[in-house]
């Protein structure tokens, strides 16, 4: 194998390499190779690198790989991205996708890819922040009174006009980023748990807006994806 086929996609300014291993052999993903590929001038380039696997209790299994060569457990704007690519692929209207935790279903709508989430659990908080399990671990500020944590992604919520909500991100492994799924999520479970309210409410991202909907034990992530190109990476 001399060439790797792989699928450039982005939600919201949030970029991901995909490398479906149920259509073409994959190479071994160490850490060098994942940095590699990731890198944005000697590479490809992307926030993350995301790989498809067979699996047996899914439509496919989905593996995370952070640009510095580490795993993520969770992402959910990568999960809205393979999601389409699926759909696509397989001509099914809703398709599953295995991560290490939980199998979340991906369906198309009129506002792009939505994706129940699963769980988002609240672990602790304080007068500044709100911790949230999502598969990851994020950390939600409301002050930024507080050192930023670097054993999680940090979301700091910096308005709110009603149910309309601005973030910026710092994601573990990739830095600051234009937009983060999962860091949606766990930003709507944090103002649900301080407002004692559960309602939908618009996440806008430098990169763009997502919707989140649903309620803590079942999450919903909501908006457009896009596929910017295909190509073959040279090993």
């Amino acid at each position: 194998m001399s060439t790797l086929p792989f699928t450039k996609m982005q939600a919201q300014g949030n970029d991901f390499i995909v490398l479906n291993g149920l259509t073409s052999e994959l190479p071994a993903l160490t850490e060098a190779f994942v940095r590699r590929i990731t890198e944005r001038r000697y590479g490809i380039g992307c926030d993350q690198l995301l790989v498809l696997e067979k699996s047996d209790k899914a439509d496919a299994a989905m593996r995370i790989f952070n640009n510095d060569g580490s795993q993520a457990a969770n992402c959910g704007n990568g999960l809205r991205c393979v999601g389409h690519l699926l759909i696509q692929q397989l001509g099914k209207e809703c398709v599953s996708i295995a991560l290490a935790d939980r199998n979340v279903n991906a369906e198309a709508t009129i506002n792009g890819i939505c994706v129940d989430m699963g769980a988002a659990t609240v672990t602790d908080s304080s007068s500044a922040h709100v911790d949230i399990h999502i598969g990851n671990e994020h950390r939600v500020f409301f002050e930024t009174t507080e050192a930023f944590p670097s054993d999680r992604n940090v979301e700091i919520v910096t308005g709110q006009i009603a149910s309309h909500v601005y973030i910026d991100i710092i994601e573990r492994g990739a830095g600051h980023t234009l937009a983060c799924g999962t860091g949606a999520c766990a930003t709507a479970a944090a103002i649900w748990s301080n407002e004692g309210e559960v309602r939908p409410l618009t996440i806008e991202m430098p990169g763009g807006t997502v919707t989140i909907s649903g309620c803590p034990k079942n999450i919903k992530l909501e908006g457009p994806v896009s596929q910017t190109f295909e190509g073959v990476f040279s090993l």
